[in-house]
């Protein structure tokens, strides 16, 4: 069992102030497979006091020297690429090949992308006006980042902090320390200066609190789900630090039937399991016009039986596990309420898949004839579980799509283009995927309402971690 107790504050690994130990789990095996210390209120302030000191000469910096260590970190990254995919395979269950495709590389393509942001970015603008603009760091940043994407979700709050001239401190989920804890490796080889990028583990409840509330953070960036972001930014708002928040998601999948049915409703099914359905953004909800519903019904129950769950430290397409036994426990739980409401379960249901006595595993599972006022459509399950509602009109099926406090994202499939551009001009969420256009590196991502405010990635995640001074010159 790897001994992971230290602490990266001040270019060094340190021991903590109060040992808390805690093991971190393989969910696949449910078999300790590190052991970490869950940082104090003491170690947060030890590694903010830290970031404190190294922020006057880290914002003084060129863009371009920040450039060239961000550089060097993308060189690292590509080195250490595998070690980074055993790291998210063991901790978070990925499947070996996913974790490779889609988990790790996002450490390169966001990577890249706020490198190319950084080419020509308007650190100082003259105004029409006269004036000139200059964009300067925020100051010291708390990054607080999720387990479910945990590679993709360190990459889009600590490369702009850097890069903007910022200092932080990551608190990573305790469930998935190792990748994060890899990824600090990589900055301190990089040649970063001590103080610059701090690492503490720990829960939300102490160390996330105390980062949030503490009085010399400048900025809070958190993911996670709604409930904690509110606690973040209750503790943020003594000191009226800026707060950005990535939240949950309840995504609507709108398939008209002029859709190529086979095609669109497979490829929505594998979008919902894809990482075993831990995905904020995933389309949870497919919303289905009701001359081609039973078609679609039948065309999703195909997909979902087809799908395999196995041993994620094994290639191929296969789904694993989810992270824990307290997210296994939630999703049972909301899938007996899928039952207990009237829902028809056509493929899967409670329990783990067959062949399958210990890990956190579940059945892939879809839900028709679903209300979108039953608990399986209103609240985020993430796990491998879809509901299929139907509609009779666009209008209605904009009303369905809309009818969620989320509005992180939503998913559009017709063959009619004009069609699609109406209807996602209507809906409230920060992404609409028009017959499964991808989202690309560089591209904005947040999202309305409950799923948060603020964007990551490219520019405009770069923005987040500046604040605007304007020069009135005579």
């Amino acid at each position: 069992m790897l001994d992971k107790q230290l602490f990266y504050i001040n270019g060094e690994w340190i021991n903590p102030a109060i040992s808390a130990p805690r093991e971190v789990l393989n969910p696949a095996t449910e078999e300790a497979v590190a052991v970490i210390s869950l940082a104090s209120a003491a170690d947060v302030d030890r590694a903010v006091g830290a970031a404190c000191r190294a922020f006057h000469a880290w914002s003084s910096t060129v863009p371009e020297e920040r450039l060239t260590l961000l550089r060097r970190l993308l060189e690292i990254y590509q080195r250490r690429y595998e070690d980074m995919v055993s790291a998210v395979t063991l901790e978070l269950g990925a499947p070996v090949t996913m974790s490779r495709e889609q988990q790790a590389e996002s450490g390169n393509g966001h990577l890249r992308a706020f490198l190319d942001a950084m080419k020509d970015f308007p650190w100082r603008e003259r105004l029409a006006n006269g004036d000139t603009l200059l964009r300067e760091p925020i100051g010291v940043c708390g990054l607080i980042t999720p387990w479910n994407w945990p590679v993709n979700q360190i990459v889009l709050k600590v490369i702009p902090a850097l890069a903007a001239g910022c200092t932080c401190v990551l608190k990573p989920s305790e469930f998935t320390p190792l990748s994060a804890m890899l990824y600090a490796e990589m900055i301190h080889e990089a040649g970063f200066p001590p103080g610059v990028f701090n690492l503490v583990n720990g829960d939300g409840m102490a160390a996330g609190a105390a980062l949030s509330s503490h009085p010399l953070v400048d900025m809070i960036s958190f993911t996670g789900s709604t409930r904690a972001g509110v606690a973040v930014t209750q503790a943020a708002a003594q000191t009226v630090k800026r707060v950005a928040l990535e939240l949950g998601g309840k995504s609507p999948n709108i398939v008209f039937a002029d859709a190529d049915l086979e095609q669109r409703v497979n490829e929505g099914v594998m979008d919902c399991f894809n990482n075993s359905g831990q995905s904020c953004d995933a389309p949870t909800r497919m919303v289905v016009e009701r001359t081609v519903y039973d078609q679609v019904v039948d065309i999703a129950a195909h997909a979902a039986s087809a799908q395999t769950v196995g041993d994620p430290s094994q290639e191929g397409e296969h789904i694993g596990p989810l992270v824990s036994q307290i997210q296994w426990d939630r999703v049972q739980a909301m899938i007996e309420a899928g039952v207990a409401e009237g829902a028809r379960a056509v493929v899967g249901g409670p329990g783990r898949p067959e062949g399958f006595n210990r890990g956190y595993y579940v059945r892939p599972t879809i839900f028709a004839d679903v209300s979108n006022q039953m608990r399986i459509a209103r609240e985020e399950i993430f796990g491998p579980v879809l509901s299929i509602i139907p509609f009779d009109t666009e209008e209605e099926a904009i009303a369905i799509a809309n009818d969620t406090p989320y509005g992180l994202a939503a998913y559009i499939q017709t063959s009619d283009l004009k069609r699609a551009e109406r209807v996602a001009a209507r809906l409230r969420a920060g992404a609409i995927h028009i017959n499964r256009g991808p989202h690309r590196y560089g591209s904005p991502f947040g999202g309305y309402k409950q799923s948060g405010n603020g964007r990551e990635g490219g520019r405009l995640g770069l923005e987040e971690f500046l604040e605007v001074k304007t020069l009135h010159l005579p």
